[in-house]
């Protein structure tokens, strides 16, 4: 396959339906606010953002907290001259004068300010000098912490020197803590002295409109000055999209969340309440999606109509979308090709090569480090948000020619991808293979199906359905991502899985629905009938064998990985659908939660403003009478999005853009967290669901 070219479906297997039916014209994600995702939580409720504020008994609750850390504070506000001079006789005159100023920003610093003072000493090439200084500053200033960054030249470090984040807190930093921090260099665990009768974390809601979920929480994080690892989630949520999610913060008042609504642009926090235990990936049971195709022309309502009962009867292959492939030209299973044949160099050419499709500032970053090779240069000009290629260019700065610890270098959870991205690949085209031999409405002699019942005591593998510890983290790289939400541990965990014998299929015990086919790796099983044999002979097309590994490297070897299942087939659930009719392509059709939230407090203006005027403004089919003050405001945020600027734009300057009457079809529907559903739209519509295809819809 020729990576210049815009990714296609048939390259990632994507390749079939289940309904003969016509399609129909559709376009999807005309705007961000097309696709609204919102998670499912465990107990099976929709979550929703609807308060912004947190409740009065919360405020009074962590009141307590606040007041202790007050009085902490005014403790640490004494006279530090004679430590200051001692200071001075260890690392002379400069270093104390920067210390006597950062004391000093210290003691005027209010509560609610949110950047955390810092200084950074004098270049120290001496490690048995630097060693002194940290124990001096743990001894003196125990609400301040340190830790030892780069100098200017490679025999030097420095020391940097912050206000302690978590209430001013010396306890628990020794260095067994601090290798489970990693590299982080400041501890974020929150106030030290927190109630005793609250839950140590805060769980809140975390509304986000085009932005990706790690990108939302460093913007959060940044602003209360702690990590974004404080933060936990069950799944990341698509970019482009409208999406609201569970997050847990460790000892964090919710005033000081609520406090950054009026500065945050793109996201807003609330829904608070304290919780004895963080959110972990895979803590939840799906996701509701409400998705507006556009533009939609069909032969007849009826081509509708049938395209939509038969994805509520029969449901859709359940084929990994193109968004696990990643969004750049280069896609991601090809990169984890050749991780697997331990091509460590090739691997990060195609990480850093000049590719297809980039703006301007990446192109011109990405052709200067193939003709200069200075990585520093390069690193200059590499925008902050390709983390792959700026974490492999730092690891040959310090290791050249060191091409497998730089793509170790890059984090686990986006080099994972990769690989996974390869498993997927094959995963796609098996499904597709089993849908062309086999059908989509009965099971086969050969089949691998979940277990049920008795079935149980029999020849069985037991493997985590759709994610286990090793091979299912969907929170790579969030631009890569599009709805799924992380890994799928509540469904089925340990579920045992079998092949299907002549006695099942004449007892009838299991249906097309129980169909699963695996995730390569040690320790799945694979079906007996002629499915299997498309794995291997793929893996054979790219030099890859599944049962051996040409290297010792376990995390890019499918042999080292336990591997999963995965549904064939899916059917929505709670699915509804409507077509609308709108004149604005700029307006929206669905209702967010921000917009709820906006409406409910303008309810008293409204009435007032629209007496007289009847019940017109009850009808949501009609895009121009929904609210959208915060739309407009909040979608400013877009800066790195400029199909989204062009949208703003077009709202604000040229107010509306009518044009004659366009229909609209509006889905509702609730998938499990491992399911995309551009997979579920794709079965409707009978096209492509690439970004692509759907640009040229638009113009």
């Amino acid at each position: 396959m020729e990576t210049s070219k815009a990714m296609e479906e048939s390259d990632v297997g994507i390749l079939c339906y289940i309904s003969q039916l016509p399609g129909f014209r559709g376009i999807l994600k005309q705007r961000y606010a097309d696709f609204i995702v919102n998670e499912v939580d465990t107990d099976g409720n929709v979550v929703h953002l609807t308060c912004l504020e947190p409740p009065p008994q919360m405020v009074e609750e962590t009141k307590e907290c606040g007041a202790k850390v007050s009085d902490e504070k005014m403790s640490e506000s004494k006279s530090y001259e004679a430590e200051i001079e001692l200071f001075r006789s260890l690392a002379g005159d400069s270093d104390a004068e920067k210390l006597e100023s950062l004391i000093s920003q210290v003691d005027s610093r209010t509560e609610n300010e949110d950047s955390v003072p810092h200084i950074v000493l004098s270049p120290d090439s001496d490690k048995t000098h630097r060693t002194a200084v940290h124990n001096f500053f743990k001894q003196n200033f125990k609400f301040l912490v340190t830790d030892t960054t780069d100098g200017p030249d490679a025999s030097s470090k420095c020391i940097r020197v912050r206000l302690d984040s978590g209430g001013h807190k010396n306890n628990g930093r020794n260095s067994k803590k601090r290798k489970e921090r990693g590299e982080k260099p400041f501890d974020s665990r929150g106030s030290s002295n927190w109630p005793e009768h609250l839950g140590k974390f805060l769980r809140f809601h975390l509304y986000k409109e085009n932005k990706d979920t790690q990108e939302a929480l460093g913007i959060i994080g940044k602003m209360l000055g702690i990590q974004s690892k404080s933060f936990g989630f069950a799944g990341t949520k698509d970019k482009r999209a409208v999406s609201t999610q569970r997050v847990t913060v460790f000892k964090q008042q919710a005033s000081r969340l609520a406090a950054l609504n009026d500065r945050l642009i793109g996201i807003k926090v609330g829904d608070f309440c304290h919780v004895k235990e963080g959110l972990l990936l895979g803590r939840l049971l799906g996701n509701r999606f409400t998705v507006t195709l556009r533009g939609v022309i069909a032969d007849s309502e009826d081509t509708i109509k049938a395209a939509a009962d038969s994805l509520g009867r029969h449901g859709f292959i359940n084929y990994f979308g193109l968004q696990r492939f990643g969004t750049g030209s280069v896609p991601t299973h090809l990169i984890g090709a050749t991780l697997l044949r331990g091509e460590w160099k090739t691997a990060v050419s195609m990480i850093l090569d000049p590719r297809e499709g980039e703006r301007d500032v990446i192109r011109k970053a990405r052709e200067y480090y193939k003709e200069s090779n200075d990585i520093e240069g390069t690193l200059r000009q590499l925008p902050r948000h390709l983390v792959a290629e700026r974490a492999v260019l730092q690891c040959l700065k310090k290791c050249p020619g060191d091409y497998l610890q730089a793509m170790k270098a890059i984090p686990r959870t986006l080099r994972m991808m990769y690989v996974h991205g390869y498993q997927s690949y094959l995963w796609n085209h098996a499904a597709s293979e089993r849908v062309q031999k086999y059908g989509f409405d009965q099971v086969v002699l050969g089949d691998l199906v979940y277990c049920k019942g008795d079935d149980t005591e029999k020849e069985t593998v037991g493997v985590n359905s759709e994610c286990n510890d090793d091979n299912c983290d969907d929170t790579y790289d969030c631009s890569h991502l599009d709805e799924t939400s992380g890994t799928d541990l509540l469904e089925r965990k340990n579920t045992l899985v079998k092949v299907v014998t002549v006695e099942d299929m004449s007892t009838g015990n299991y249906t097309v629905d129980d169909v699963v086919l695996p995730m390569p790796g040690s320790r799945v099983i694979f079906p007996t009938n002629e499915i299997a044999k498309v794995y291997h002979d793929l893996a054979k097309k790219d030099a890859i064998n599944l049962t051996e590994s040409v290297h010792r490297v376990k995390e890019f070897s499918i042999t080292s990985m336990t591997g999963s299942y995965r549904r064939v087939f899916q059917k929505p659930l709670d699915f509804e659908w409507e077509l609308l009719t709108y004149n604005d392509s700029n307006k929206p059709l669905a209702e967010t939660d921000l917009d709820k939230i906006s409406k409910t407090g303008s309810t008293n203006i409204i009435k007032q403003e629209e007496q007289g005027k009847g019940d017109e403004d009850n009808d949501l089919s009609d895009c121009t009478k929904l609210p959208v003050c915060s739309r407009n405001s909040i979608a400013l945020s877009s800066d790195t999005n400029e199909e989204s600027e062009r949208e703003v734009e077009s709202e604000q300057v040229s107010g509306s853009n009518w044009q004659e009457t366009q229909m609209a079809l509006k889905l509702s529907l609730t998938l499990p967290a491992s399911c995309y559903a551009t997979m579920a739209i794709r079965e409707l519509l009978k096209t492509s669901t690439s970004v692509a295809y759907h640009k040229t819809l638009n113009q």
